[in-house]
């Protein structure tokens, strides 16, 4: 099963988007344990929002509206992700805690999303 864990900072907190060579190492060791494991599909960290490096696209009643970033008004955004296939749900799950405890010792606040990702076969046996 492919799962998907997202995690999610506020980029107002101080240092919430710029790591110290601490944090870098440690995330560094916890992908390569999942990189030994075999469970790690990819993974990777997202800039904050700004006007060069982000847009929202928006459809309400079949009209699209672009917005450049900064997005002031999201409190937390998706910050980075980990592509996982393991075994269920709860593996899955102690793999995000364990990630959910690297930013806990050093931001202190992170917010994680765990979904099991639609493959095509899911959607074949809906046929």
């Amino acid at each position: 099963m492919r799962f998907m864990i997202m995690h999610k900072l506020d980029q107002n907190i101080p240092g919430a988007y710029s790591p110290d060579a601490a944090f870098i190492a440690t995330m560094g060791a916890f992908v390569q344990e999942m990189v030994d494991a075999g469970v790690l599909l990819a993974g990777d960290g997202l800039r904050p929002t700004s006007k060069d490096d982000a847009a929202r696209i928006t459809v309400t009643n079949g009209r699209s509206t672009l917005t450049d970033g900064p997005f002031a008004e999201t409190k937390e955004l998706i910050a980075g992700f980990l592509m996982v296939e393991v075994r269920d749900k709860a593996e899955a799950v102690e793999w995000a805690k364990r990630y959910a405890d690297l930013f806990a010792r050093t931001i202190g606040e992170v917010e994680i999303d765990i979904r099991r990702v639609t493959e095509m076969a899911d959607l074949e046996a809906l046929a």
